[in-house]
């Protein structure tokens, strides 16, 4: 049996190394956007729930690098990879399927 939809959020701090904060987002209720920032040639990504907000944009909020390049095919790719994981659980689930994509 499943909990209700949450949103987990921790912070690690340990003596002699750097905090770690690790978000985790278990809910129907997300919104994710992008676009470019406001008076800026800077593309952000954010996701965001009623609990938390995430963003995600350029290296030191410079210029678009390489490596920018990079983590944004590696977004792209992981996010194909979930919706064809989702799509496929969802189409082997059974007819009485939860549809329902309320707001958390």
């Amino acid at each position: 049996m499943s909990s209700g939809p949450y949103t987990y959020v921790t912070l690690t701090m340990r003596p002699d190394s750097a905090p770690h904060l690790s978000i985790s987002f278990h809910t129907p209720g997300l919104r994710v956007s992008a676009g470019m920032l406001f008076n800026s040639p800077r593309p952000y990504l954010e996701i965001s729930s009623r609990d938390t907000d995430v963003h995600i944009s350029t290296t030191g909020a410079g210029p678009v690098t390489s490596a920018d390049l990079d983590t944004a095919r590696e977004i792209f790719n992981a996010a194909a990879r979930y919706l064809a994981d989702c799509e496929r659980l969802h189409a082997e689930q059974p007819a009485t399927d939860q549809t329902a994509t309320g707001a958390a």
